[in-house]
């Protein structure tokens, strides 16, 4: 069975088949436009479970991506993307954009000249069949119904309900305009977020089970993600904290790490609203996410963001509202002829990465040389208390991001290396204090502005009421 569709130049357009699979010999075809137009999405549906609402779609896409067109085939739960073939790496195409299931059982993505950008790779194994299940995992079936390939194998930034992810594996999402990426990572002692960054990776929050115990794979169930161990035995279960789902009986449906915010959530169904809700969150605090600021910038506690500054000259400082806050602060740390350097101290200040080379039992002065003779050190968080008891830590990051104000007396100090004299001469004190002010200077506004808008309300209900008849305007 051979299907040509072709899409007239428009910003989003769609086509709908209501089948549940597909069988060998099909190949459905969508025309990319000739011009670019950005924000174009084009899309085939070529399968629908047949589910109460939302059900599971399978779609093929055409969609412009960077000045060019990706072709991809894509799994949709109600209107949320919930699997792509091009998650990982895009196939880019022109003029046409195919999916084909040979008669040798290989799913496959083609352009122009047959040339093959995405295949599952199964030719010869008997498959027979494309099906979409209940479950929303895309799957090809030989005649036994065995399963010869499956869409679970290849998870992306969402995971479904009734899927299992085992240890070494994870999720991944990409911030737009960002080099940098999230990763949900399935550990033997823990499940993890993190953020990657080249060559550095820094979690940023965990789930561990008690007592130690090992995880073999986490699945989302109806009610929670469950931990379970190597001898199938649920360990340890995140639960909603909402209610709505109790309240709606509504039963989970997929969790998703967030590509803008990198946060983790737990969404079911909600009917009086016919769109998914969030029934769980990881990080309920905007200053808790690794991105809520760009990098050398301070998440304040009124959840701000501030750059750290210093003095590049007399009388010249850094623009506070500029968008590049690592402006004159890093760079030249490493190789020949490298900038000599000098740590920045901040107090009250901490990072929400984990992970970093850890140091123990040493003094401040340590912790911020051994930050000066790495290189590829541009930060240290330096740690006195710890669980009531007075503990030296000294850890070393590799970029100052994930940066945030916290609470007097925290026992932590934030150092970040900058270029020695960057201060344009003051003395080191009074560079500190200075810092120190800007730190807080979103703040102090936010403040000043309540309080005199509250005097101004008191000033004004009292004149009311002291005024003549006649004269309260």
């Amino acid at each position: 069975m051979q299907l040509y569709l072709f899409i007239s130049l428009s910003l989003f357009f769609t086509y709908g088949h209501s089948k549940t699979d597909i069988s060998l010999g099909y190949q459905l075809t969508v025309a990319v436009p000739i011009e670019y137009s950005l924000g174009f999405i084009g899309r085939a549906f070529l399968m629908e479970t047949n589910e109460i609402t939302p059900t599971f779609k399978t779609a093929l896409s055409v969609e412009a991506v960077n000045g060019k067109y990706s072709c991809s085939l894509e799994v949709f739960l109600g209107d949320v993307k919930v699997w792509n073939s091009g998650h990982y790496s895009k196939f880019y195409t022109s003029n046409i954009c195919v999916l084909q299931l040979t008669q040798d059982g290989d799913l496959r993505l083609k352009g122009p000249k047959d040339r093959v950008g995405w295949r599952t790779g199964t030719s010869g194994q008997g498959v027979q069949r494309l099906e979409i299940l209940r479950t929303g995992n895309l799957v090809l079936l030989d005649g036994l119904g065995n399963i010869k390939w499956q869409s679970f194998n290849f998870p992306t930034d969402v995971m479904l309900w009734g899927q299992r992810l085992s240890v070494a594996s994870r999720l991944i999402s990409f911030p737009t305009n960002s080099t940098s990426y999230y990763s949900l990572e399935i550990e033997q002692s823990r499940i993890a977020l993190y953020l990657n960054s080249g060559k550095w990776n820094y979690s940023y929050w965990e789930f561990k089970p008690t007592k130690n115990r090992s995880i073999a794979y986490v699945q989302l169930g109806r009610k929670g993600l469950e931990l379970f161990n190597g001898k199938l035995k649920k360990i340890a279960q995140i639960h909603p904290s909402d209610h709505q789902t109790v309240q709606f009986g509504q039963p989970l449906r997929f969790l998703a790490l967030g590509n803008r915010t990198g946060n983790l959530k737990l969404y079911f169904y909600s009917p009086s609203i016919a769109k998914f809700d969030a029934a769980f969150q990881a990080l309920n605090t905007t200053c808790d996410l690794p991105l809520a600021c760009k990098p050398y910038g301070i998440c304040t506690l009124s959840s701000a963001c501030s750059c750290i500054q210093v003095l590049i000259a007399e009388n010249e400082t850094s623009r506070s509202g500029n968008s590049d806050c690592s402006q004159g602060i890093s760079g030249g740390f490493c190789g020949n002829g490298k900038t000599k350097a000098e740590m920045l101290e901040l107090k009250g200040v901490g990072s929400v990465l984990r992970g970093a080379p850890k140091i123990v039992n040493v003094s401040k002065e340590a912790c911020a040389n051994l930050c000066l003779e790495d290189c590829n050190c541009t930060s240290a968080l330096y740690s006195t208390a710890k669980g009531g008891m007075e503990v030296e830590e000294c850890f070393l990051y590799g970029m100052v991001i994930g940066v945030k104000q916290v609470e007097r007396g925290s026992g932590l100090s934030y150092m970040v290396k900058v270029r020695k004299g960057a201060h344009g001469g003051h003395g080191k004190s009074n560079l500190k204090r200075w810092v120190l002010v800007l730190v807080g200077v979103v703040d102090g506004l936010i403040i000043l502005l309540v309080f005199g808008g509250l005097g101004y309300y008191l000033i004004k209900k009292r004149r009311k009421h002291t005024l003549p008849n006649g004269h309260n305007n």
